[in-house]
C-alpha cells in the first residue's frame, strides 16, 4: 500500500460528478466531519447509552459524548503521526500535511459508533439473539445465502453503521453521506465479511465484520481506490487501512479512561484506585499544587494526563512499524504494543469488576433484549404481512408506526433479508429512551398521553 492512495480525497458515489462551485477553505476530509456532525444518525446518539443508564448521573457518557472525545484524541493521533510520514515520504509534500491526516482519523472516531443501536454493546448481542434462537429464527430456512444469515445471527454495530453513512443517510444520492474513500475506509476497522475462511480471520485485529452482504460492492469500491491488499480473491476480506489502527487506538484510551472516571464520579470506584490506576499511566511529575485540589479536580488531571501520555506512546509504535502496517503484517492492536499497555489492562480488570457488572448497567442490559426483540417481532410480522397482503387488524396499526421511507422502497418481490435489515435499520436507529415508550405503547404497558406510576 502507498500512502497516495491511502489518502484518496475522492468522495463515495460522485467519480462520475463534476464538482462545481467555489473552494469554501475546508479539505475535504473537513467536509467529511462536518457531514457527520450535522447528520440524523449523529445527532441521536445524544440518547444512546455508552455504559451506564442515562438518567443515572449528568456527567456520565454518552455515546454522543463518548464519539467526540475519541474524534479529539484521534486527530492529535493523526496529527502526530502525519507529521513524520509527511517527513519521511517526498512525494507527499506537496499534496498532503499532518493536518490531512489528523482529520480523516477525526471523521473516522466522530462515526465509529454511529451504527450502535439502542442498550449499547447488549442493543447488538439482543439483535443477533432474536435471530439466533429467538423468534427470527424461523426465517432461517429462507435465507439460504449463509453470509446473509449470519450477517443477522451475528449483527454488527460497525456493519449497520457503514450502512448508515454510505447508504441509509440521504438515501435518493448514491453513497449516502458521501465520505472520502480514505475516511471511510479508516472509519472500517473490520474489513471483512461476516462469513470469511482466511487465516488472518482468526487474528484479534479481524475478529468482527464490517460491513452487510447489501453493502460488500461498497467496501470493494473504496478498497480499490484507497489500494487495500485483499487477502482472498474469492473473498471480500482486505486489510485494515492503516489509519483505522489509529481509529481503534483512540476509541481504546477513552474508553478505558473515560469508563474509569465515571466509574469514581458515581462512587463505584474509590478515590485511591482511581488516582493509582492512573498515575501507573504517567511518566511525568505531576503538579506541585495536585495536593491542593479536591479529589475530583485531581483525577481530572491525572485522566488528561493519561491520555497525552498514551497518545504519545501509540504515535511511536504507529511511526516504528509502518512497514508492518503498510504491508499488512501488523497483526496486533497498537495499544497492547505501548508501554502503558499493562496499565490499561489493570484499567480493564477493575472496570470489568466494579463498573460493567453494576446493578444498574446488568438491569439495563436485561432490558434492552425484552425491548429490543419485542419490537423487532412486532415489527418485522406487520411489514411481512403487509407486503404479503394479509395484514391483520391488529398489524394493521403496527405497521403504520414504520417510516414511510421503508413502506415506500419496498414491495411483495423484496427479499426477506432485505426485509429484515430494513426493521433492523429502524429498531436499531432509535434511541434508548424511544425504544423504551414505543414498546410500552405497543405492548399495551402505557398509552400516548398517560403516565406512568412506578
Amino acid at each position: 500500500m502507498n500512502w497516495q492512495k491511502l489518502l484518496s480525497d475522492t468522495q463515495l458515489g460522485t467519480e462520475n460528478i463534476s464538482q462545481t462551485g467555489k473552494p469554501d477553505g475546508r479539505s475535504q476530509f473537513q467536509k467529511d466531519f462536518d457531514r457527520i456532525v450535522f447528520s440524523p444518525a449523529f445527532r441521536r446518539l445524544q440518547d444512546k447509552t455508552q455504559v451506564f443508564p442515562l438518567p443515572e448521573s449528568d456527567f456520565v457518557h454518552t455515546r454522543l459524548t463518548h464519539s467526540l472525545e475519541v474524534s479529539v484524541v484521534g486527530r492529535s493521533l493523526g496529527n502526530l503521526v502525519g507529521e513524520q510520514i509527511v517527513k519521511r515520504h517526498s512525494d507527499l509534500e506537496n499534496d498532503f500535511t499532518k493536518f490531512h491526516f489528523g482529520e480523516i482519523v477525526a471523521a473516522a472516531c466522530l462515526a465509529h459508533d454511529i451504527g450502535n443501536p439502542p442498550f449499547g454493546h447488549s442493543g447488538e448481542d439482543a439483535i443477533s439473539e432474536y435471530f439466533r434462537s429467538g423468534n427470527g429464527k424461523r426465517f432461517e430456512s429462507i435465507i439460504t445465502d449463509t453470509k446473509k444469515w449470519i450477517d443477522l445471527t451475528k449483527f454488527e454495530g460497525n456493519a449497520q453503521g457503514f450502512r448508515i453513512i454510505t447508504k441509509l443517510q440521504n438515501p435518493k444520492v448514491v453513497g449516502g453521506l458521501r465520505l472520502t474513500h480514505a475516511s471511510l475506509a479508516a472509519l472500517t476497522k473490520y474489513p471483512k465479511e461476516s462469513l470469511t475462511n482466511n487465516s488472518a480471520s482468526q487474528k484479534k485485529i479481524y475478529k468482527k465484520f464490517g460491513f452487510f452482504q447489501s453493502e460488500k460492492d461498497v467496501f470493494r469500491d473504496i478498497a480499490e481506490h484507497t489500494g487495500l491488499i485483499k487477502f482472498n480473491p474469492s473473498e471480500n476480506f482486505w486489510c485494515r487501512h492503516p489509519l483505522s489502527f489509529l481509529v481503534e487506538a483512540a476509541d481504546d484510551i477513552c474508553y478505558r479512561i473515560m469508563d474509569l472516571e465515571d466509574g469514581f464520579r458515581l462512587g463505584l470506584v474509590s478515590f485511591r484506585e482511581t488516582e493509582e490506576l492512573l498515575k501507573n499511566l504517567i511518566r511525568v511529575d505531576i503538579v506541585k499544587d495536585y495536593y491542593q485540589r479536591d479529589e475530583s479536580d485531581r483525577i481530572g488531571y491525572l485522566r488528561a494526563k493519561s491520555i497525552n501520555e498514551l497518545i504519545k506512546e501509540l504515535a511511536q509504535v504507529f511511526l516504528d512499524n509502518e512497514d508492518d502496517i503498510l504491508n499488512a503484517k501488523l497483526e496486533e492492536e497498537l495499544i497492547s504494543l505501548i508501554p502503558g499497555a499493562n496499565g490499561l489492562e489493570e484499567i480493564e480488570k477493575l472496570s470489568i469488576e466494579k463498573i460493567y457488572r453494576h446493578r444498574s448497567v446488568v438491569e439495563r442490559e436485561a432490558a434492552g433484549y425484552e425491548v429490543l426483540s419485542g419490537l423487532l417481532d412486532s415489527f418485522i410480522t406487520a411489514f411481512n404481512e403487509w407486503l404479503d397482503g394479509n395484514l391483520s387488524p391488529k398489524n394493521r396499526t403496527i405497521v403504520n408506526l414504520l417510516p414511510k421511507r421503508i413502506l415506500n422502497s419496498s414491495n411483495k418481490e423484496t427479499e426477506i433479508y432485505e426485509r429484515m435489515l430494513m426493521i433492523i435499520d429502524f429498531v436499531s436507529g432509535m434511541t434508548d429512551s424511544f425504544a423504551i415508550s414505543l414498546f410500552r405503547k405497543i405492548k399495551g404497558i402505557s398509552l400516548p398521553g398517560s403516565k406512568i406510576t412506578e
